[in-house]
């Protein structure tokens, strides 16, 4: 293969993973495909797979590097191991690229769908794959590139986070065919057409962004004043039974903060209680007169522990505490961080280690809990609200995954907490991703998130995905704010990834015609 396609290939690796945080150059996701459909150019179908087997794994090495953090200094692996295994793991979510570059020019070569059509919906069919197998990780779908894109990404509230990839890919691909069509004189008259497509569309969904938007500011709905902690404990400390009471006095003194502002709910991270609260009634009743003295619900992350057989197993849960120290509910993490939490397929893979440090195998929760929060006193805030607001929260890593968040909302969650430990990430740029991406789930849902992180990003998203507040990383933070709640309910969350199962099917049925149709020959159509 010659030069010219492969540093095409990089250059839209490197383009696609400045597109993200910390970088946040969106704009660049706009183009960032076009070097990888320029070197697609009259290549057969095992060459492009090659190509986009490059630029995946650029893309995915420069968003997911951050791994090696968490398996060198708390999973305990050396350096020529860890480095190896994030190799593999970015070789092969660099696999999803390459067969989109493939399928692509399998179509293009045996059938006259417009690049317009099969681009997105490959691109999607293949976002979607990504979010379920092997036990899932859509960690950096395209769509998250514009979190910051408000007008843009509005339309997920109908076609979730992958409507927002299908229109960037669309965009890519319509200015690659342009510059294509442009380069062979008798396509020229046709350069306009793919153009056109990508223009329309861009303008439908912003101006859908803008209607979205200013409706959103006409209206009043109930609202609440949360404030999140953000602790900073160390993670090597985290665990350290003498740093145990310095973790709960931070704790207090947070909160104590917060309290003072006529917060109605007060929220800590992830595992924020380094003990089995249910099981240790001396710490435990330190939290409880903690919450007494504030005079204020409390949503805090901390492990439960029950008895299986003759075995003592855990969940990594989040308890809700009333004002006054009662335990009004608790939620039971659902979708655990394998080689994290649990090791997938243990009885085969027996001789794998959890890849990061932690106090035993977590058994996975089966409810999508609601939680009622209840009204105070104040005459005032009774008069606001005709009911207890509802509320649910996810764990870490559960938040970014689409139709699970969802289901939390269609049960009746009115706002949703996040509560993680972003520790294990370091100082790079996954705390900052981690974060990007429940911008997505509050526009998809019309739902508030308020986000506690032991080191953060914690703060604040509204309804349509605007950011109120978010802390620095590595700091102490007690921040409030006020959460308009949520009113309505979306497509997106009564029937969820129809938008993107629609691009899966139709994606099949394009490959099918495509399997039956004998190729077109060498040239592409500019259509």
């Amino acid at each position: 293969m010659k030069a010219y396609p492969l540093i095409l290939a990089f250059l839209g690796g490197v383009l696609c993973f400045l597109s993200f945080p910390r970088y946040d150059l969106e704009a660049l996701a706009w183009i960032a495909l076009v070097p990888l459909f320029l070197a697609l150019e009259n290549l057969t179908v095992r060459k492009s797979f090659g190509l986009g087997w490059a630029t995946g794994t650029i893309y995915f090495l420069g968003t997911v590097h951050w791994v090696t953090n968490t398996m060198i200094r708390y999973g305990k692996l050396p350096a020529v191991v860890s480095y190896p295994i994030m190799l593999l793991f970015v070789v092969y979510l660099g696999l999803y690229v390459a067969a989109f570059a493939a399928l692509f020019v399998f179509l293009r070569r045996r059938t006259t769908f417009p690049a317009t059509l099969s681009a997105p919906v490959l691109w999607v069919s293949l976002e979607l794959l990504r979010t379920y197998a092997l036990t899932g990780f859509p960690w950096a779908a395209l769509g998250y590139s514009q979190y910051l894109a408000l007008p843009v990404i509005q339309i997920a509230d109908t076609t979730g986070v992958y409507g927002v990839s299908f229109l960037i890919v669309l965009v890519n691909v319509a200015v690659a065919e342009g510059v294509l069509a442009l380069r062979v004189p008798r396509f020229r008259a046709a350069a306009w057409r793919p153009v056109a497509t990508a223009l329309v569309a861009v303008a439908l969904v912003l101006g859908y962004g803008a209607w979205r938007l200013s409706q959103d500011r006409l209206s009043h709905p109930p609202t609440l004043r949360v404030g999140v902690v953000q602790a900073n404990i160390p993670q090597d400390k985290k665990w350290d039974a003498q740093f145990r009471q310095e973790t709960i006095n931070r704790y207090e003194r947070l909160s104590g903060a917060l309290a003072s502002q006529s917060v109605q709910l007060i929220v800590w991270p992830e595992a924020a209680m380094p003990f089995f609260f249910e099981e240790d009634p001396a710490f435990r009743q330190q939290v409880v007169e903690t919450v007494r003295e504030d005079r204020v619900p409390l949503l805090f992350g901390s492990p439960a522990v029950t008895t299986i057989g003759r075995q003592l197993r855990m969940f990594n849960s989040a308890y809700f505490l009333s004002a006054d120290g009662r335990v009004l509910g608790r939620y039971d993490k659902m979708h655990l961080v394998p080689f994290g939490e649990y090791v997938p397929l243990s009885t085969v893979l027996f001789f794998v280690d959890k890849m990061a440090e932690g106090i035993g195998d977590f058994l996975p929760g089966n409810d999508y809990t609601v939680m009622t929060l209840p009204l105070i006193d104040e005459p005032q805030q009774r008069a606001q609200a005709s009911a207890p607001p509802k509320m649910a929260t996810v764990i870490c890593f559960e938040v970014i995954f689409p139709d699970l968040v969802r289901r939390f909302v269609k049960q009746g969650a009115q706002f949703m907490t996040t509560i993680t430990n972003d520790a294990w990430f370091g100082d790079s740029s996954a705390p900052y991703q981690h974060f990007s991406m429940v911008v997505l789930r509050a526009v998809e849902n019309r739902v508030p998130f308020a986000r506690a992180a032991n080191t953060g990003v914690s703060g604040f998203i509204d309804r349509t995905g605007r950011i109120q507040e978010a802390s620095r990383i590595f700091v102490e933070a007690a921040r409030a704010d006020v959460l308009r709640l949520r009113t309505q309910t979306t497509f997106y969350t009564r029937y969820g990834d129809v938008f993107a199962y629609a691009c899966g099917i139709i994606a099949l049925l394009m490959i099918y015609t495509a399997v039956r149709t004998r190729p077109q020959g060498e040239e592409f159509s500019y259509a």
